[in-house]
């Protein structure tokens, strides 16, 4: 009976050292000033991304419009062989087939060369856009005495969102 008396009581000694451990901690966490920056939004609404977007497709339009042209002549002589294969002989059906079959092969080929130096291109200018954000969240940080900004989370609180600042400052 006083043993289990003693284990009631210290059990109800380390629930009440624990409650006010968790409340020390807490009330320590509620010191701190913690921020969080959607990077997504940056990337997507900052003008130093608008700008570099336009200056992506003010670069690669020439290069955009010549694939198009490829594509275009691609699909018309498929159109003009499946067309005409019924009156071909087989030696001129299999010529345009080789044809068709190496304009396809250089039209992917352009292609995939388009896609890779656009996608290199686009991280080149992101990072700059990157390193600018960073130094402007540094600056709202150490002005407003921030102990740590957050850009990627699962969750993020209005109340501690300062997307809406940093896109005021990369602005100016």
């Amino acid at each position: 009976m006083i043993l289990k008396f003693m284990t009631k009581s210290l059990l109800s000694f380390h629930t009440a050292v624990l409650a006010v451990g968790l409340l020390s901690f807490s009330h320590a966490q509620a010191q701190e000033k913690i921020a969080f920056v959607s990077t997504e939004r940056i990337f997507r609404e900052a003008a130093p991304a608008k700008a570099a977007q336009t200056k992506l497709e003010q670069e690669f339009a020439k290069r955009d419009k010549d694939l198009q042209d490829v594509a275009a002549r691609l699909k018309a002589t498929s159109d003009k062989l499946d067309k005409d294969a019924a009156v071909l002989s087989e030696s001129e059906r299999m010529k345009r087939q080789r044809d068709l079959s190496d304009l396809d092969k250089e039209f992917q080929r352009k292609q995939r060369e388009f896609r890779e130096d656009l996608n290199q291109r686009r991280n080149e200018e992101l990072a700059v856009v990157l390193e600018r954000t960073n130094k402007v969240i540094r600056q709202i940080a150490e002005a407003e005495k921030y102990d740590i900004v957050f850009q990627e989370a699962v969750y993020a609180s209005k109340r501690i969102d300062i997307t809406d600042k940093v896109l005021k400052e990369l602005s100016k």
